[in-house]
């Protein structure tokens, strides 16, 4: 890639987003992140991965917060990061590593608000994969081994989740048209495809 580009991927569950972005970063000779992020939290923090996995790309009713000021308000005080709940505290410290990361070069981002938090970078590209349920439900089964009884109910509530989380830390509804350059219905086109169709996305914007 010869210009500076940093490409985010925000998707449903069982459409295909991160084999997608994993894809795109491979052709384009550029790092990916998605799970990634949670080994770089765990290592700037010093804290166990494993105590952050349950809890990735999740919210919680905590208190509000003040991204702006790297710090979260209780009361007439100031809580220093270990007081906050391990959702809060993960998504801080990916917060600040998706910034970093986005200052050294290109790369793909799948997830974690990454959209949301590059919204005044203008070397950033937003792209949204979706699909129909019954594509969904037939790679749930296939890609992720889920029970295909259980699918449907799967796919709805991550899907719900990644919504949640997206909406408490971003205030804007996740999915919606104009928070993305681009939205693929992955369920029309193969893997290959949906990534030649970004690639050439990116060389047109570029120019």
């Amino acid at each position: 890639m010869k210009n500076k580009c940093v490409i985010t991927i925000g998707r449903q569950f069982g459409s295909g987003g991160r084999a997608i972005g994993e894809k795109l970063a491979k052709k384009l000779d550029v790092p990916f992140y998605d799970k990634e992020l949670i080994s770089l939290a765990a290592k700037e923090s010093g804290t166990n991965p494993d105590v952050f996995k349950d809890v990735d790309e999740t919210a919680t009713n905590s208190l509000l917060y003040t991204l702006s000021m790297g710090m979260y308000n209780y009361g007439n005080g100031i809580l220093a990061m270990g007081d906050l709940p391990i959702n809060d505290k993960l998504y801080l410290l990916q917060h600040e590593i998706i910034k970093e990361l986005a200052t050294k070069g290109s790369c793909v981002i799948v997830g974690r608000c990454a959209d949301y938090i590059l919204k005044d970078n203008p070397n950033c590209i937003n792209i949204f994969i979706h699909a129909n349920m019954e594509y969904r439900k037939q790679r749930a089964v296939v890609v992720h081994n889920i029970e295909e009884k259980r699918a449907e109910h799967i796919i709805n509530k991550t899907d719900k989740t990644r919504a949640n989380y997206y909406s408490f830390y971003s205030g804007q509804k996740w999915g919606a048209l104009q928070n993305y350059d681009l939205c693929i219905d992955s369920s029309k086109l193969s893997d290959d495809q949906v990534v030649d169709l970004i690639c050439t996305y990116v060389e047109l914007k570029s120019k």
